[in-house]
């Protein structure tokens, strides 16, 4: 099966405009990821989906493995949907275009389980560290059944402590967001309508577990941040510094 890494590179960022091309200790944070996912073993290629001449560009100057894609879409996965119209693949992961510490096992292990499943889609989660995790409603949560399987995404911390005590966080699970897909099943997710628990949520996700398809999840000990705000890069730049990351 063949399978290809699709990294999504949007110009307009609205948290923290233009990140892809921010500088991160000497490259653009877009390269940063794709020579993190170079370390994964099991892809055959890896895309970069560019939504503009800038991003273009840019790109070009470090891989010729970037396609244009059309500057409306509304997420990255319908940039993606778009790449594989072109990209023959059966099995694309999509690493999201902010996040320079990727771990290639993680993304090795997506392409593993669904080589090896019937799954349609996986992604990872990670144990909750605490509290303020638990209850910040930009790090979304997730609930699994005995399978792996995601049974609910949500802002909220799920589930819900009926004792309203709750003495560890580790029980609870954050969501990576990154994403491996069978390519036929992505082609046929993006032409589902907008799901209700998709759209009241603003959790993409929630719109395949709303059409009865299932999301096989990968738990690994913890989950890199990517980069969303200034406080990030800057954290970034620091861990550039203090690995000799060149």
């Amino acid at each position: 099966m063949k399978a290809i890494i699709v990294i999504p590179a949007r110009l307009r960022s609205t948290r923290l405009p233009r990140k892809v091309l921010l500088d991160l200790g000497g490259k653009p944070v877009i390269q940063r990821v794709y020579e993190a996912c170079l370390k994964a073993t099991l892809h055959h290629q890896i895309w970069i989906a560019a939504d503009s001449d800038e991003v273009f560009n840019v790109c070009r100057a470090f891989t010729a493995n970037v396609i244009m894609t059309r500057e409306d879409h509304q997420s990255g996965t319908d940039r993606i949907a778009e790449v594989i119209e072109k990209i023959a693949c059966d099995v694309v992961v999509n690493v999201q275009g902010d996040e320079p510490f990727v771990d290639a096992g993680i993304i090795d292990r997506l392409i593993t389980e669904l080589q090896q499943s019937e799954a349609p889609m996986a992604s990872v989660c990670a144990p909750v560290q605490n509290i303020d995790e638990l209850n910040n409603p930009n790090l979304v949560k997730v609930i699994t059944d005995v399978n792996h399987d995601a049974i609910y995404f949500s802002r909220y911390p799920i589930p819900f402590s009926r004792d309203g005590e709750i003495s560890d966080t580790s029980v609870y699970k954050k969501h990576m967001g990154i994403y491996a897909y069978q390519a036929a099943f992505l082609k046929e997710f993006v032409t589902m309508p907008v799901s209700f628990l998709e759209n009241t949520e603003k959790l993409e996700q929630l719109r395949a577990i709303e059409n009865g398809y299932k999301i096989k999840m990968i738990e690994v000990k913890g989950i890199e941040k990517g980069i969303d705000t200034p406080e990030d890069l800057e954290l970034a730049l620091k861990k550039i510094k203090e690995n000799g990351i060149i």
